[in-house]
């Protein structure tokens, strides 16, 4: 078990004062049997009325109204938990789901609904002839598939950071060679849709302690990654940018059946159109081991 503590602070400058817009948040990390929250905190500058809900996928959104003018916004979570999952998880796959391919039950296939489909267009079939090239024969290992198919994203797209905003397609990145975590989550989670697996999208926090792996210079960064269900083992995590499986290192915030749904701060502002001056985010992850 490890204790971690997260702060996550989100500054915005105008060049003179304007009126919010309701800003939504998504800053609260998702609890669990592998992560239990101790606490978590949002202080926002100015002061507004914030309150709580839950979006369709079960993700804690605070919606912040702000009643006054203000030239600078500063939006500061600060969360403490424990994370209890294991770095080499057993996966309890149900027996009709262990060969690939294979039938979700009836209710899966309903339930799962939009998660199934594609969210992007498949020019020319390139993303799902990429991603059939993962498959070894008629019947295959499905767990195998997966992480040759998890794997096989930062074998053959290069990362690099983006601090614009947006996403890229899964086709854009397979025509550019490069991208960022989110857009690796994305043509990771569109390739196995393209299979017939049900995904989602997840945002949260990359815990990074030995300051090796891909996406943090630090012990922590914001990320993404994927989630896709298999029968009986229900949602397994994929994080296509360390090649890794199960969330021992992953802290989930939002998951979701597009990235644009589970950005960390969304929100706007009345005001001339030269009126926003700039933002900057700071993430600092820090553990303790704990007993």
């Amino acid at each position: 078990m490890v204790k971690v503590r997260i702060r996550h602070r989100t500054t915005y400058s105008y060049r003179r004062p304007v009126g919010l817009g309701p800003h939504r948040l998504r800053l609260r990390p998702r609890e669990s049997r592998d992560l239990i929250l101790i606490s978590s905190e949002i202080a926002v500058s100015p002061t507004g009325a914030l309150t709580w809900a839950h979006d369709v996928f079960g993700n804690s959104v605070a919606t912040v109204v702000f009643p006054v003018l203000t030239d600078s916004l500063s939006i500061e979570a600060v969360t403490e938990l424990e994370l209890h999952g294991s770095a080499w998880p057993i996966f309890d796959i149900a027996a009709s789901a262990i060969v690939y391919p294979f039938r979700y039950s009836d209710d899966e296939w309903t339930d799962l609904g939009a998660l199934s489909n594609h969210q992007y267009p498949d020019p020319g079939g390139r993303l799902r002839a990429w991603a059939r090239g993962f498959v070894g024969g008629a019947r295959t290992d499905t767990l195998s598939l997966l992480k040759d198919l998890n794997a096989g994203v930062s074998q053959t797209i290069g990362y690099q950071v983006r601090d614009d905003e947006g996403t890229q397609s899964p086709d854009q990145t397979l025509e550019r060679g490069w991208g960022s975590c989110r857009d690796f989550a994305v043509l990771f989670a569109e390739a196995a849709r393209s299979l017939g697996f049900g995904a989602r999208i997840v945002s949260g926090y990359l815990f990074n302690p030995v300051r090796s792996l891909v996406g943090s210079t630090d012990a922590g960064s914001t990320h993404a990654w994927a989630e896709i269900f298999v029968s009986g083992a229900g949602w397994i995590s994929f994080d296509p940018t360390n090649r890794s499986v199960g969330g021992f290192n992953l802290i989930p915030v939002g998951v979701a059946r597009d990235i644009t749904q589970i950005m960390p701060v969304v929100g706007s502002f009345v005001g001339s159109a030269d009126g926003f001056l700039g933002m900057s985010v700071e993430v600092e992850v820090t553990s303790r081991q704990g007993g």
